[in-house]
């Protein structure tokens, strides 16, 4: 998801278009029934409900998650998928510990923390050390080597609440890169605000990449409420102190994606890839993220079956260890000579609120099988974006690179970003009926895609400029 949301960053409102209604074609019948099919459809809810209650947090590596993977083979089975199977791959495990940290000057105050993804820990005492606060992620890159030695980097941007995700792209590197640029100037340990929208002492986690070569210190996320406390109390003009205890373990594990198909009927061989990732982050019950994603994926495959058996096969793919960017390479190696055969590939992994835009593979939008999906989604408040897709999900990465045109749908992010990668992160967020628009966007996209002849690999090629 973070490649997508940073992309989106630089992308203005203006790149949509609506979705024009033009003479009814070939598809448009039939879009429209799975439209109307989906909006009244349980399976995905069901979904989300189900593995919220029976299985919970889902962190890669964990006896949790191979709960998940039996329970993602058995749902997917009861749902009628055939060729349903376990793909195994190889991760460290990051296990997460018992945490704290709290202002030991110029007065005791506990804080709300978590341990950021992959985060080291602190020596059984923890670390102590006065803080260096930086307002924004740009104040901490201004500042000189050796600046912050045997300091505490501390960094309290606030992002901004966007429909679009994007200022969770923007602010990305405060919590991803932020440790290792904190270290690089001395520092001991580094704590960022929560890339969170909403006001709470919840915080919230995800994972960072140490730079090679660069000492890796202990790093964790304020909860938004704590680190605007650390705001104030740094204007009366004393010196804060900080102590920090983070434990943490890691271990050679095994990661497992789930698939599952409905064949198709006349080119078996023609792969419409779709799903979601079946990890979570542990604080919550992972049911935005990613079980509404799996649910809709889930969902959308079986109602663009729901007219009859698909012309082309539709797959969808349980990713095992996104959170922790274990997924993707693994995928991509796993389907290397499927990739040819794929027609398209999309991932949920937004959330589950209403799509509002959809981007389409590449010289496609203008095609008679598109015009009928942009008029069957238009009721729906769903837009079609000028610029095509160039990435649907961070375990699609590898397979797009690898030459498999994308689908993209953008749902609303506004409320997402309150929740996600935290103990908030739970089925009471779900709003059934946002959930369903969802996946009628998407339903009717593979319905189509699965079952007419379209060629989104020669589209793309007529669409490339040539040198």
């Amino acid at each position: 998801m973070r490649a997508w949301l940073a992309a989106l960053a630089t992308v203005a409102l203006a790149t949509l278009a609506p979705a024009t209604p033009a003479l009814a074609g070939p598809w448009r019948a039939g879009a429209d029934a799975v439209v109307q099919r989906a909006l009244h459809d349980p399976t995905a809810y069901d979904y989300v409900e189900s593995i919220s209650v029976e299985v919970g947090q889902r962190l890669a590596g964990s006896e949790a998650a191979a709960r998940a993977r039996d329970w993602a083979v058995a749902k997917l089975t009861a749902l009628g998928f055939k060729n349903v199977r376990v793909e195994p791959f190889p991760i460290t495990a990051w296990l997460r510990g018992p945490e704290e940290a709290e202002i030991v000057s110029p007065h005791p105050q506990t804080l709300a923390i978590i341990g950021l993804g992959g985060s080291v820990p602190t020596p059984p005492d923890g670390v102590e050390g006065e803080i260096a606060l930086f307002h924004t992620y740009a104040d901490l890159l201004a500042a000189p080597p050796g600046s912050l030695t045997g300091k505490i980097a501390v960094v309290t941007q606030p992002m901004p609440r966007t429909q679009d995700g994007s200022g969770y792209g923007a602010l990305n590197p405060n919590r991803r890169q932020g440790p290792s640029e904190a270290a690089k100037r001395g520092a001991i340990a580094y704590l960022t605000r929560s890339l969170a929208t909403g006001v709470s002492r919840e915080p919230h986690t995800g994972a960072l990449n140490y730079e090679p070569g660069v000492p890796r210190i202990p790093a964790a996320a304020l909860s938004t409420i704590d680190s605007e406390l650390i705001d104030h109390l740094a204007e009366r003009g004393r010196p804060i102190r900080i102590r920090l205890k983070l434990a943490s373990t890691t271990k050679p594990a095994t990661a497992w994606t789930v698939e599952g198909e409905i064949p198709g009927a006349v080119h078996p061989d023609q792969i419409v890839q779709l799903g979601g990732h079946l990890d979570s982050w542990d604080p919550g019950t992972g049911s935005i993220d990613d079980g509404a994603g799996m649910g809709i994926a889930v969902a959308a495959a079986r109602l663009a079956a729901s007219q009859g058996p698909p012309q082309r096969t539709i797959r969808v793919a349980l990713f095992g260890a996104e959170e922790m960017d274990y997924a993707s390479a693994p995928f991509a190696a796993a389907h290397k000579g499927d990739a040819p055969h794929m027609v398209v590939i999309g991932e949920s992994d937004i959330g589950a609120d209403r799509a509002w835009s959809v981007a389409l593979p590449a010289g496609s939008t203008n095609t008679p099988e598109m015009r009928d999906y942009a008029a069957a989604v238009a009721p729906l408040g769903v837009m079609v974006a000028r610029e095509p897709a160039r990435y649907s999900g961070d375990d699609t990465v590898g397979l797009v690179r690898a030459g498999v045109p994308a689908f993209a749908v953008r749902q609303d992010a506004s409320r997402y970003f309150d929740w996600h990668h935290s103990s908030e992160d739970t089925l009471d967020k779900v709003d059934p009926k946002q959930l369903n628009q969802a996946v009628a966007t998407w339903a009717a996209f593979v319905y189509i895609a699965a079952n007419s002849d379209i060629d989104f690999r020669a589209l793309r090629a007529a669409a490339t400029p040539q040198p």
